[in-house]
């Protein structure tokens, strides 16, 4: 199989803490695979033994087919890794910052001064090419690590919460970016977001992970309609109402003061709405997020 990551009963502990429950997965190359859950899922846990930043507790994990166990150096060599945190040089311009990077590459200089002149045009960067990092936007900052990670041409790139603390523009901007290099580098992304919008936007596969386990995998659209059908009637301020559950084919989920109702079809869900008179009502797709707070409060 065209494997770019192979994992089997995968686990990582800390102390008598299990981060990671033995968690089996598979990554095809050239996809953009979703690693999706809140804060203490184990998605940051699962990059670093992937990044082979963190060792396994038990189980097996595989990167092109090399062990991270014992082939480290070689699977360095042909990731590219983007942090949560900005760890930029502050005493370096924006050419520097990749220059110097090279460097651990051992990528001689004309090519690094080339490749590097190619990244800044490609995040829109090349006229800040001489600024310092302290001078450049949020934004800015998280595209030039991007380009950073891709400087010694990788085929998986790990974005660990790569737009978080960013404006929609701006992660809408990223998203973008990414999108285009998986379409034409044919490069593998492994993402890591507590954010359903961006793993559902942008990945072809994902894992969703609670507390170290996968409660759901696949392509987004098929997790969504399996676990809460195809569309959404969400109503605002609705807790002093009794629900109207008249329909088998008609799932209800109550959410802090909203009433929400989940169907194949929108022709379900309508006949519902003038029960709830003035009240705020949006009819919507069924996205991720409804999938994540249905199974996380099972």
């Amino acid at each position: 199989m065209n494997l770019a990551i192979e994992a089997k009963n995968l686990t990582k502990n800390f102390g008598n803490f299990q981060a990671v429950k033995g968690i089996t997965f598979q990554i095809k190359r050239g996809e953009t695979f979703a690693l999706l859950g809140e804060n203490g899922a184990g998605k940051s846990t699962i990059m670093r033994m992937v990044a082979c930043r963190s060792p396994l507790t038990d189980g097996e994990l595989y990167v092109e087919g090399f062990d991270v166990k014992y082939q480290d150096r070689e699977i360095r060599s042909i990731i590219g890794v983007v942090p949560q945190e900005n760890n930029l040089d502050p005493d370096l311009n924006v050419r520097e910052n990749l220059i110097v990077y090279s460097r651990y590459f051992r990528i001689p200089l004309k090519i690094a001064l080339e490749r590097s002149d190619e990244l800044l045009d490609f995040i829109k960067l090349s006229e800040k090419a001489n600024a310092k990092v302290d001078h450049l936007s949020g934004g800015m900052k998280r595209r030039l690590i991007i380009a950073r990670a891709l400087l010694h041409q990788p085929q998986i790139l790990l974005l660990d919460e790569p737009t978080t603390g960013l404006d929609p523009n701006v992660r809408q901007e990223i998203w973008e970016k990414l999108e285009e290099l998986r379409r034409t580098e044919n490069l593998t992304i492994v993402l890591s977001t507590h954010y359903m919008d961006e793993a559902e936007k942008l990945s072809q596969q994902i894992l969703l992970l609670s507390h170290g386990k996968i409660i759901a995998e696949g392509a987004p659209r098929h997790i969504i309609e399996d676990k809460v059908k195809k569309f959404a009637l969400e109503i605002r301020e609705a807790e002093s109402l009794v629900p109207q559950i008249k329909d088998s084919k008609i799932f209800f989920q109550k959410r802090g003061t909203s009433h929400l109702y989940f169907a194949d079809s929108v022709e379900e869900l309508t006949s519902l709405i003038n029960f709830y008179g003035t009240r705020q009502v949006i009819l919507r797709p069924s996205n991720l997020e409804d999938v994540f707070l249905q199974l996380v409060d099972k």
